[in-house]
């Protein structure tokens, strides 16, 4: 809006010039009409965009192509009925009806979006969009009053006829002071799909309009042959410019139909793995009910177990005896701990999380399937990584995850009569990842094998739920565990767990008795260990 008033005060600068300074009539075909033509043009741009409705990015972006594309078809209209006559043809009384024809038409176009524009709205546009009308209408009429006055020879500058067209701008000013204090805001108003539907398709019209005009200027006989060929010229030279603006147009929306094309792609991926997800999520919440019945039975025999031991070891016994006896307290202990880790699983019994070193659970892990390793003639490499931070966890759950992954290996392997595993930590982020890497014969569906229902087991081999066990404790630790086939060959199972950050010496403290306990208690009772079901 004000790129257009500035157009107009462009022109009265230039009527004023002629008039005040040169003291002399402005010319009939003056080449200034052009800037008061084009005045209406940024407009009409302005009231296309809806400024009441809030807009988005693309949008504005459409919007500054069809502003172009409007100002090209609008300047060839000029060039094709009005400059002819000022040029090609020289004609003052021609000139004068077509720019004035073309000027009425061109404020008839803009009065009708203006009325389109102010029955939509609301609130405070709707009053500026009234009195924008308003004033447009007094513009229009007073500008067609004053024509008719020159065309009787009775106009004047600062003749009443005059009046009217400084009441219409002195609205408009008044109009700019009511605004600011009204300070309107953009609405979340309802725009109709067709809008855009309709300026593609004006687009269209005016792209075609102009073959139209070349045709009518070679079917003019009456017209001289200089100003046919002029409206040609000018009918190529502006096929030209609107043919470069439509296709940005396309190519921008070609652009964002890629990006759409991309993004509904990677939604539909992300919808499948959400789906494959919820579908695993729904499996472990029924085997984590059935886990959670089965472990609660278990702990009233287990329970019995405990007072028998108790009550056995204080007795009178042998010292093989009392050992033994101390062996079953202990493997009833640990049997408890299972439970109760699997209760966890089942989310029955909230897990008590520590913070915990993962190397240490690694070598544990080793040396507790050490003996497995050696009957398959495995070798086992390490390779973990220094300074570490620690993760927050349930150690029981944790070590129980790596020995199965260990087991998972060996198993993978044992056909063989011989294998690899490497166990290997690092620092990825804020997160710590463990990596078991074997190199067997690998998976045939790595995608599968968190699956509950899912077994490369042989018959009498057990249901293989180990590895789903291991996916529900690492989600329960919010991390993610991974499986893929190595381009080496054999299987990778990725364990990634967030870590914390280690600020004072009982961290520390901490780390070194973990170590310690890891290393020394369990590998003393490594044959006592107790372990998940066999994993697939």
């Amino acid at each position: 809006m004000t790129l257009g008033l500035g157009f107009w005060f462009s022109y009265q600068l230039l009527w004023t010039y002629f008039e005040v300074v040169l003291r002399q009539d402005v010319p009939e075909a003056f080449a200034g009409d052009l800037v008061l033509f084009l005045h209406i043009v940024p407009m009409i741009a302005a009231l296309a965009l809806q400024a009441h409705a809030k807009q988005d990015d693309r949008t504005s972006r459409l919007g500054t192509l069809d502003f172009a594309l409007l100002v090209i078809w609008w300047l060839y209209l000029y060039f094709f009925a009005v400059i002819p006559w000022q040029y090609a043809s020289a004609n003052d009384l021609a000139y004068g009806q077509n720019l004035n024809a073309l000027y009425l038409t061109e404020k008839m176009v803009f009065l009708a979006v203006l009325a389109v524009l102010w029955s939509r709205s609301t609130g405070s546009w709707r009053a500026v969009y009234a009195h924008w009308f308003g004033a447009s209408v007094t513009y229009g009429l007073s500008s067609y009053v004053a024509n008719w006055a020159i065309e009787k020879h009775v106009y004047y500058s600062g003749s009443l006829y005059d009046v009217p067209l400084v009441v219409s701008m002195c609205w408009v000013t008044v109009l700019g002071l009511l605004a600011q204090r009204w300070s309107p805001k953009e609405e979340q108003t309802k725009t109709s799909k067709s809008d855009g539907v309709w300026v593609a398709r004006l687009g269209m019209i005016a792209v075609f309009s102009l073959p139209l005009f070349a045709v009518w200027s070679m079917v003019d006989i009456a017209a001289p042959p200089k100003l046919r060929t002029f409206r040609i010229v000018v009918t190529l030279a502006g096929m030209m410019g609107m043919g470069i603006v439509v296709f940005l147009r396309q190519h921008l929306l070609d652009r964002e139909l890629i990006h759409l094309l991309s993004g509904s792609r990677e939604s539909f991926e992300n919808l499948k793995r959400l789906q494959t997800q919820l579908v695993q999520s729904e499996k472990l919440a029924s085997l984590g009910q059935l886990v959670g019945g089965a472990a609660h039975e278990l702990n009233n025999p287990l329970t019995a177990m405990s007072g028998y031991s108790e009550l056995l070891a204080s007795t009178p016994l042998s010292e093989e005896q009392r050992m033994l006896a101390g062996k079953l307290a202990y493997q009833v202990r640990r049997t408890k701990n299972l439970v109760a880790s699997l209760l966890s699983f089942a989310k029955q019994v909230p897990a008590t999380k520590t913070k915990l070193e993962i190397n240490a659970l690694a070598q544990t892990a080793l040396k507790l399937s050490r003996p497995e390793l050696s009957a398959h003639h495995i070798a086992a490499l390490s390779n973990f990584a220094a300074d570490l931070p620690l993760v927050l966890g349930d150690s029981n759950q944790l070590l129980q995850v790596c020995i199965h992954l260990t087991t998972n290996a060996i198993q993978a392997m044992e056909d063989s009569g011989s294998g690899l595993l490497t166990v290997s930590t690092r620092r990825q982020n804020d997160h710590v990842v463990v990596e078991f890497a074997d190199n067997g014969p690998g998976l045939r569906e790595p995608e599968r094998v968190f699956d509950p229902s899912y077994s490369t087991r042989s018959v009498g081999r057990g249901p293989g739920l180990g590895l789903s066990a291991c996916y529900g404790i690492i989600r329960e630790h919010n991390g993610k565990i991974q499986c893929e086939n190595s381009a080496r060959g054999g299987a990778v199972f990725r364990v990634q767990l967030p870590s914390v950050v280690s600020t004072t010496r009982d961290d520390a403290a901490s780390k070194s008795q973990q170590s310690s306990y890891y290393s020394n208690e369990e590998d003393e009772h490594a044959s006592a260990t107790l372990t998940l079901p066999p994993t697939p």
